[in-house]
């Protein structure tokens, strides 16, 4: 168990939000931008939803299809895409493809059967904001129904750009070099965590799938395994949970299950991302947000403070945390 004295923190440390002594048993964790820097993801999303913003699902069939069309633009070409890129930061994949072809129907570039467009307008504005869910309108069934099938196959068209962007390079250097590929102090400090009795949890917007046996694999478990951070019971990281391709998974109702599944107390974990949703889900339930965000992410860092985060880090000074987060 961790004690977390707020009254010990330093003064460097930027404390957004005043929080009174925790006690810490569990922590939730995101991982690209938070611990890995192997997955250059904006670009990569700023071209998808900026070129489907713009002219609407590629003329094909098949995601690899799609993603071929897509690599002959520029993500420069498409700033508003880049703008949602920043804003929409930890939201489920599918959330932001949703938001795309959303933005696509408004310049009359992709059709909702049905669909009222002030009712398309105000999910727009609200996918923007930071939301996910719009139970209270009760869109047409064939819509929901083409709307999931669509964002589905832009997903995977993403995710076929994202390792042909970079990924699959950057992946190839980390098993070489693991630390380079790591946030500063990632690795001490999530050691730190366990070594005091805390409870490490993956929490990720990207998909995790399942061997026969149980086991994670896919694109994210071979990447946290390059960085040696694998996800394992009892191990430094306790457990690996994503998203799927076709279910939204929005890491609120992802952080709120683990709880109730795992019966923790909210008020004992300690969540730690540098996306919008993550720092959202953590002040909703209660728990201690904690932003890791690089002193150039402007943007992010006033999302952030709007989100009312308790504190902001640009890495993990160990020598610095270990003074206000304390073994008990």
């Amino acid at each position: 168990m961790l004690l977390i004295d707020p009254e010990k923190l330093p003064v460097d440390i930027d404390l957004v939000t005043p929080f009174v002594l925790r006690k810490i048993t569990h922590a939730f964790h995101d991982i690209d931008g938070t611990h890995s820097l192997i997955r250059d993801w904006v670009p990569v999303m700023t071209l998808v939803t900026g070129f489907v913003a713009e002219n609407g699902l590629p003329e094909a069939d098949d995601p690899a299809d799609m993603a071929k069309i897509m690599s002959r633009y520029d993500p420069a070409e498409f700033p508003e895409g880049h703008r949602f890129a920043i804003e929409s930061a930890g939201l489920s994949a599918l959330t932001q493809m949703e938001w795309a072809l959303r933005r696509a129907a408004q310049n009359h570039r992709f059709a909702l059967p049905g669909e009222k467009p002030e009712v398309n307008d105000a999910i727009v504005a609200r996918i923007w904001q930071g939301e996910e869910e719009f139970p209270e309108f009760a869109e047409p069934e064939r819509l929901r129904a083409m709307l999931e099938a669509a964002a589905t196959r832009l997903f995977r068209a993403y995710e076929i750009l994202l390792l042909e962007m970079g990924r699959d390079r950057n992946l190839a250097a980390a098993n070489c070099n693991p630390s380079a590929w790591r946030v500063p102090g990632s690795l001490e400090f999530l050691q730190y965590l366990r070594s005091c009795g805390v409870c490490n949890y993956f929490v990720t917007g990207a998909v995790i799938e399942y061997a026969a046996d149980g086991t994670v694999r896919g694109t994210m478990a071979e990447e946290i395994e390059a960085l040696g951070l694998g996800a394992h019971p009892g191990g430094i990281i306790e457990k690996l949970v994503g998203s799927a391709w076709n279910e939204k998974l929005p890491k609120d109702k992802i952080m709120q299950k683990i709880c109730r599944d795992g019966r923790i107390d909210p008020a004992n974990v300690l969540v730690i991302g540098d996306g919008r949703s993550e720092i959202a889900a953590a002040v909703g339930m209660k728990a201690l947000a904690m932003s890791r965000l690089g002193a150039d992410a402007e943007r992010a860092r006033e999302i952030h403070r709007a989100l009312h985060t308790n504190l902001i880090v640009e890495h993990y000074e160990l020598a610095k945390l270990k003074r206000f987060m304390l073994p008990c």
